[in-house]
């Protein structure tokens, strides 16, 4: 599989605004978490990335990618019409080529060396098939995020076939459709804001009268192998409430600064007590 493009969608009127915020990385340094989520592409193998945005944001955003800025394609969302819509208003971009695909308003912690996004996409490369990364998720947390059901792929704890695609399902809907033999009860694999599609998911998107993006990975299981990868990592929704302070926190506690930003939080909760 050759993987060369990536895609982020960024053009959310409520969530346009976060990968301009800024944050403190692991090693220290300042960035914006746009440049953050580029490095994971990058990473990945990305050489050209497309960032679907609102009209009148490109100016700023290529500002906020740092040094990737020249590998950055724009297109514009026109309309709030949803997250399959944007991802569609990329088809041009893909060209029927294979492709990752991130979400802006989500950050990744890796545990180990390699990138989360490079872990799906070696799988992808090796798999020759699409796959998203995803996250045993409490079911109380299921209104937040699209979900999978499927089989365990044998001698892999961590790999799963799609057969199931919801997007935000209720705990009874999760239940009774997207269970999943080896996850805990009360959890459910839930996806993790990284993907790499064939061209299957835009060629449904585009036959769609109006695009869903679950309705889409729904046809991508029917049609093709579609894997679930368990990634060695954790998720940050940047777009819930203290989401960026979660993701910021999480960042310094894995950095070089950990010692540092205890001592600071321990003095805190002294002073509070």
């Amino acid at each position: 599989m050759n993987l060369t493009k990536a895609v982020i969608t960024a053009a959310g009127r409520a969530q346009r605004g976060l990968p301009l915020q800024t944050l403190v990385d692991r090693d220290g340094v300042e960035k914006k978490a746009l440049e953050i989520v580029l490095e994971e592409a990058v990473g990945a193998g990305a050489e050209a990335v497309c960032v679907v945005v609102a009209p009148g944001d490109e100016a700023a955003y290529r500002a906020a990618a740092g040094p990737h800025a020249s590998r950055l394609h724009f297109v514009t969302q026109p309309e709030p019409l949803g997250y399959g819509h944007a991802l569609l208003c990329a088809r041009e971009f893909t060209a029927g080529q294979p492709f990752l695909h991130l979400v802006s308003d989500h950050l990744y912690l890796s545990r180990g060396e390699v990138r989360s996004a490079k872990q799906v996409a070696d799988l992808a490369r090796a798999e020759g098939c699409a796959v998203s990364a995803v996250q045993p998720t409490r079911e109380s947390l299921l209104r937040l995020y699209g979900a999978v059901g499927g089989r365990r792929v044998a001698r892999r704890p961590d790999l799963y076939e799609i057969q199931q695609v919801l997007e935000k399902p209720t705990p009874s809907e999760a239940e009774q459709a997207l269970a999943v033999t080896g996850v805990r009860a009360g959890f459910y694999l839930c996806f993790f804001g990284i993907h790499v599609f064939t061209r299957t998911v835009m060629d449904a998107l585009a036959a769609a009268k109006q695009p869903d993006l679950s309705a889409a990975l729904g046809e991508l299981a029917r049609r093709e192998r579609y894997l679930a990868l368990e990634v060695a990592g954790q998720r940050y929704n940047t777009g819930q409430k203290y989401g960026l302070l979660t993701a910021q926190l999480a960042l310094a506690l894995e950095g070089v600064d950990r010692e540092k930003i205890l001592a600071q939080i321990i003095d805190l909760l002294a002073q509070r007590g």
